[in-house]
């Protein structure tokens, strides 16, 4: 499998972290649908048992912080040492770690959840079953997996963002018919879909599964 996305997105992101922390400070609290589908993914993870979830690709660890303050047990990995390195210095008390979707660095069944939110819209489409099926992996049977990403169809070449840094990332726009296509064939059950406008800015989905038994 080629793995330049990886080095390219590793790279890309420990240019922008620091801007990109700055950049989506308070999103969370801000945006009714994102708080209610973390909510909702709560709920779920107390419905299966509680225990240990992990939001991979955590970012500045907006996320996995707001997720603990919902009494959940998160923590984060994320691809890029610099976003992690921004995530540990936010929030001190929390667990944050180097490691990538494609091997991700846990134990089989070792999660009671698991939280994807905008990291797989940089994955190619090749990538996705085998990074699904780290998913399973690691998910504990009958676990809930929620997913946020673009909305749409195909993939532009991102030079440009967070603070007008250098980038060289593909964003990948997929249908949430697709997704669920490919969560079905590395063995969960999607239970809903969530397709809204946020801002009037792009398309997005979330998708809401648990792992078969």
């Amino acid at each position: 499998m080629d793995t330049d996305w990886l080095t390219e997105t590793r790279t890309s992101y420990d240019t922008v972290a620091t801007s990109y922390a700055e950049q989506v400070r308070g999103a969370i609290t801000g945006q009714p649908y994102l708080r209610t589908a973390l909510t909702l993914f709560a709920e779920h993870v107390r419905s299966a048992g509680g225990g240990p979830v992990v939001d991979v690709g955590c970012g500045p660890g907006e996320v996995t912080a707001h997720l603990r303050s919902l009494e959940v047990d998160a923590f984060g990995i994320d691809l890029s040492p610099g976003m992690i390195e921004v995530a540990r210095r936010r929030y001190p008390g929390l667990r944050f770690e180097v490691g990538s979707m494609t091997d991700l660095p846990l134990p089989d069944a070792s999660v009671n959840g698991l939280l994807a939110w905008q990291s797989l819209i940089h994955v190619p489409d090749e990538a996705v079953p085998a990074v699904f099926e780290q998913f399973r992996r690691v998910v504990r049977p009958g676990g809930p997996v929620q997913l946020f990403f673009h909305l749409g169809t195909g993939s532009r070449l991102k030079t440009e963002g967070y603070g007008n840094h250098p980038m060289r990332v593909r964003v990948h726009h997929r249908q949430a018919g697709e997704v669920t296509i490919w969560l079905r064939e590395a063995g969960f059950t999607v239970e809903g879909r969530l397709l809204f406008d946020l801002d009037g800015q792009a398309l997005q989905a979330f998708l809401f599964a648990r792992r078969d038994e």
